[in-house]
């Protein structure tokens, strides 16, 4: 069961937890209802009012996926997002890869996983989440951001959704020891993710040439790949491709 503790404002939740996490029992998780500096992918900063969302880490100890596979971890977190703010919220939230939660197209949720290895095992995974819930107004230039509170005109309960994320963490990071819970679990992340209905969506590269695309596969360490136009694939890892959503690159 996760075990709770909360910190009235650091800088970064995965910062403080990581400072700490040898010394802390798997299962911990860090919350805080001021995060002043909050990390997400490709360095970018999360933006969070004061008492209004969930900024939080959880560690996990040793899980039971290999370094090689350790997307199962990312999957493990968003699907358990997913569940909690469908359950919240109704319908029309999915898993922008790697790791963003969004309703329709606008992120919800951000996530930032950072590992620690021993030899081919994982010896602690540090999952930072972010999750906009009764925050009513965005003032930096994100381009898309949503909250709970805008999707059903009410606030809700940040520590009663907070348990119910991180239960549902450990709960399926805790299943990945079989191999058959790992392929539902793959099954499910693929079920939920954005865009992936079989369609051409637009891209763009490292290099900024854009094109149309639609989801192919998502390989064990994360790799995306795309099926251009022409019937070609080609392999993606993080960084290395972007959504463009109403002209805009995310």
């Amino acid at each position: 069961m996760p075990h709770y503790i909360k910190v009235s404002q650091t800088a970064s939740t995965n910062t403080y937890l990581s400072r700490l996490a040898a010394t802390l029992p798997g299962g911990t998780v860090i919350y805080t209802p001021s995060q002043t500096a909050g990390r997400g992918q490709k360095g970018n900063s999360w933006e969070s009012e004061d008492g209004k969302n969930l900024t939080f880490s959880h560690l996990l100890k040793q899980p039971p996926v290999k370094a090689r596979d350790q997307f199962y971890l990312s999957e493990a977190a968003s699907l358990a997002v997913v569940e909690a703010l469908t359950a919240e919220a109704g319908d029309g939230f999915t898993v922008k890869w790697p790791n963003d939660v969004y309703w329709h197209d606008k992120k919800a949720c951000g996530m930032l996983l950072e590992n620690s290895l021993d030899g081919s095992d994982i010896a602690t995974c540090i999952v930072g989440i972010g999750i906009n819930v009764n925050q009513e107004r965005f003032v930096s230039d994100a381009p898309n951001p949503v909250s709970l509170i805008n999707i059903t005109g009410h606030e809700h309960d940040l520590m009663a959704l907070l348990k119910r994320v991180c239960s549902r963490i450990e709960e399926l990071v805790g299943s990945l020891g079989d191999d058959q819970a790992r392929q539902q679990l793959h099954q499910q992340y693929m079920a939920a993710l954005y865009r992936n209905d079989g369609l051409m969506h637009p891209y763009e590269d490292a290099a900024g040439h854009r094109f149309m695309a639609s989801v192919a596969s998502i390989a064990p360490d994360g790799t995306l790949t795309l099926r251009h136009e022409d019937g070609t694939t080609h392999d993606y890892l993080f960084k290395e491709v972007k959504h463009i959503i109403n002209n805009t690159v995310l």
